[in-house]
């Protein structure tokens, strides 16, 4: 996303999360553990905290792991409060619930900094294609506070052009319900790709997942029509086919029966659907919602179940007609 902003001619400071990082960067101008090949232009500063560069931003993307965000935005919170009004609007680019809490991105900004304007951009964005500027579209979420519209209608102006397009949605919930979904059901497809079911059980998966999440994300406050948009859909298909996608390769891994805590521990990035299919079998199960592929993702992740045997009961499920919920 820096990249992608310099590239428009917007005046970007990019904020590492350690120091080291930062230094790393300063020294190499590239990210090359992350996005090698795609180099930091000489405008992009680099910065080594977050108090100068808060000082005058308009706009601050937070772009971090979702179980480091309350850390993060609490630091932010405070050197906010020396700040002349108005606050910078901050845009989530994490997917991903809190684990001990089940609240979603915008939930935790909204407890900490409860007068923070704050918004989510997700969507089907593998981050080397954006900084490629390869076509790329996603849909900024807002809430409806009075205001909020109307600044994410200006950062969409801002941010959009012939590389990335940027819609609006006011659904913020299933907007990132949407990204967090998704992440669960690429680990799925991973365990198809590792157990070789081929196109046809490739196909169907991602159908059916798709009324899934329709089911999942309306019930726990999203509208129905984001789960087929860009957030939902178009993130699902993304991260359940890109080569690149953290949770679909995790997946494939889980297939021939590797424990799941000895793959997380050998890698060094994270994926965020482990700890997301815990917390939404929770909330389906609080919630009353038929969740059969998820919970199916549960058994192997969390129970010891074999994939074999999941799959086995999935499709041996009472039949019932396609249109049903």
């Amino acid at each position: 996303m820096a990249i992608h902003l310099d590239r428009m001619g917007h005046a970007v400071t990019l904020v590492p999360r350690r120091l080291e990082q930062a230094v790393a960067l300063m020294r190499d101008r590239e990210n090359i553990e992350r996005l090698p090949g795609r180099p930091l232009s000489p405008s992009i500063q680099i910065g080594y905290e977050a108090a100068p560069a808060l000082l005058n931003a308009d706009v601050v993307f937070l772009a971090c792991p979702s179980q480091g965000l309350r850390k993060m935005v609490s630091g932010l919170s405070v050197l906010l409060q020396g700040r002349p009004t108005p606050t910078p609007l901050c845009v989530t680019l994490c997917k991903g619930l809190e684990a001990e809490t089940f609240l979603s991105p915008s939930e935790v900004l909204a407890q900490v900094c409860p007068r923070m304007r704050h918004a989510s951009l997700s969507g089907p964005s593998h981050a080397d294609d954006v900084a490629a500027g390869l076509p790329t579209a996603l849909v900024l979420a807002h809430s409806t506070r009075e205001g909020e519209a109307e600044a994410a209608e200006s950062l969409a102006l801002q941010v959009s052009d012939t590389h990335l397009r940027l819609y609006l949605s006011d659904d913020l919930t299933g907007v990132e319900l949407g990204g967090v979904l998704k992440n669960i059901y690429a680990i799925g497809a991973g365990l198809c790709d590792g157990m070789g079911l081929g196109d046809n059980a490739k196909a169907a998966y991602l159908t059916r997942c798709l009324r899934e999440m329709g089911r999942a994300g309306v019930a726990l406050g999203g509208k129905p029509e984001t789960m087929y948009g860009l957030s939902g859909f178009g993130d699902l298909v993304a991260t359940c086919t890109g080569a690149w996608s953290r949770n679909r390769t995790f997946g494939e891994r889980l297939a021939d029966g590797t424990d799941p805590k000895k793959i997380l521990s050998s890698g060094k990035s994270v994926v965020e659907g482990y700890l997301a299919t815990e917390c939404f079998h929770q909330l389906c199960k609080k919630r009353g919602v038929e969740a059969p592929i998820l919970e199916g993702i549960y058994a192997v992740l969390f129970e010891g179940a074999s994939p074999k045997d999941r799959l086995a009961a999935l499709m041996s499920r009472a039949l019932k007609s396609e249109c049903l919920p």
